[in-house]
């Protein structure tokens, strides 16, 4: 067991943003700072000594809790992989420099995406305060149900993702219960891939039979869809699953293979998007067409990946855009957007003429100047912008340290009710509460975050009601 958090670890994961905001007027070195200061946080909170597990498990034992894996895939996103519109701006492309930029408009520039990189390593830091800070002391005392002793854990597994496929199958038909079917499907993909898990670790050609064609079928739907980020959480899941008990593979295997699942990715998602979704080819064939040109030598190939870097991997580019705005132009929104989000939970069918949401969430994209009101792509804010433009420092500092607390809440909760780490944490907290591992605007999360937690609840209670959870005896 490690020793209790101290004040002190708490207050080293903010050095980075005080050094960096210290050294401001010298943007490129303030901005480095703040980019490694998340690679700090990371190192802290995983390898230092006087990092604090939930439970002193080694980190291989609880890599799908928050704090690790909430944690590397959201401070990831939000922090790290700006570097490349960085380099964008001082003239790099793939490390190579092909632009000679204006030095007045890139210091503007660089200004801005160091003020932008700042206050992400100070939401990174206040995300992981809050998880901390919620994590529990004595997990084994406080599970309240577990598994029921009639099933072993892989029947067990097998059945709820049986129950969550079949669930999902009838809320989709009901448009008034389809947001649900989406906790519910990604229970179904965990449990797949962890049964194929277990058939592997077992050499039980059922259980791979069974595991793999659930997640062979996940993985087509997912490359009919037209977005990259189903394609990436099924493999996201896969290894995680894997990797405790296959270490060394994994680990030599996951980064190359990643490297290159991003780097083919944002194109196979935009031909698929492209001639599906305007009715040009059937999913199908739009499938086909982007297999055929990723096998091809097509020099736009590079070109679309570079933008996908500089672009939609960290958007902090759409972050220097409010920054710009708000609050010189437009004022901060205060409670505005908190406000807003609490009542996009209110059903449709209870309030008929509710506003739409994706209307609500793109208003500030339009004042900031971001995209234009006439297009139709859609470029919500994240929650970390959202902060911002709640409130600046002081507002990204309490809502990022709300959104690790609940988040760690969450995990304790369904930890309690459904047996412990590898049922409550692994299925069902990342199961309906996947939107909390890279975030989204806040109408949509609220809304998801309250939803998935009522939907959980209901779950827990058919489990109970159905013998297929017990009372736990400490």
């Amino acid at each position: 067991m490690k020793s209790p958090l101290k004040a002190s670890f708490i207050l080293s994961l903010y050095l980075p943003w005080l050094i960096a905001v210290s050294i401001q007027q010298a943007a490129t070195s303030s901005y480095l700072v703040a980019w490694l200061g998340s690679f700090f946080i990371f190192y802290q909170t995983w390898f230092s000594k006087d990092k604090f597990f939930l439970g002193g498990q080694a980190i291989a034992k609880q890599i799908m809790r928050p704090l690790f894996l909430q944690q590397l895939i959201f401070a990831g996103f939000m922090c790290c992989t700006s570097i490349f519109f960085f380099l964008d701006a001082l003239g790099y492309k793939y490390f190579e420099k092909v632009i000679k930029a204006d030095t007045a408009s890139m210091n503007e520039l660089l200004s801005l995406i160091a003020e932008c990189q700042r206050f992400s390593v100070l939401g990174h830091a206040a995300l992981v305060t809050g998880l901390l800070l919620a994590q529990q002391k004595r997990i084994g005392k406080t599970i309240e149900y577990r598994l029921a002793s009639t099933l072993s854990r892989e029947d067990w597994t097998i059945r709820i993702g049986i129950i969550s496929l079949i669930i999902t199958l009838l809320m989709q038909r009901a448009q008034a219960l389809s947001q649900f079917a989406i906790g519910f499907y990604n229970v179904t993909v965990i449990c797949g891939a962890m049964t194929m898990v277990h058939g592997i670790r077992n050499k039980n050609i059922i259980f791979i039979g069974c595991g793999g064609a659930i997640f062979v079928f996940n993985l087509a739907l997912a490359s009919l869809s037209g977005y990259k980020e189903p394609l990436i959480v099924n493999f996201v899941i896969l290894f995680c699953l894997l990797y405790p008990h296959y270490k060394r593979e994994v680990t030599f295997t996951a980064v190359p293979f990643f490297i290159l699942l991003f780097y083919l990715a944002p194109t196979y998602s935009s031909i698929v998007r492209q001639k599906s979704w305007t009715g040009e080819s059937t999913a199908e064939e739009a499938r086909e067409d982007a297999i055929e040109l990723i096998l091809s030598d097509d020099s736009s190939f590079d070109e679309s990946y570079w933008d996908f870097l500089t672009g939609r991997l960290s958007e902090i580019g759409m972050f220097t855009q409010f920054v710009k705005s708000t609050p010189e132009i437009i004022p901060y929104y205060s409670t505005d957007i908190f406000e807003n989000a609490l009542f996009a939970i209110i059903p449709r069918a209870v309030w008929k003429e509710k506003p739409v949401t994706e209307e609500i969430a793109m208003q500030r994209v339009y004042d900031a100047g971001v995209i234009d009101s006439r297009s139709k792509v859609s470029a919500k804010a994240r929650p970390i912008v959202d902060a911002y433009l709640s409130g600046g420092t002081v507002a990204i500092i309490i809502y990022m340290f709300a959104l690790g607390y609940i988040s760690q809440s969450l995990c304790n909760k369904a930890e309690s009710l459904f047996g412990g780490y590898e049922t409550g944490c692994v299925i069902f907290f990342n199961g309906f509460f996947l939107i909390l591992w890279r975030g989204e605007s806040t109408e949509f999360m609220v809304n998801s975050v309250f939803w998935g937690a009522v939907a959980m609840i209901l779950f827990w209670l058919g489990l109970r009601t159905f013998n297929y959870l017990e009372k736990s005896i400490h």
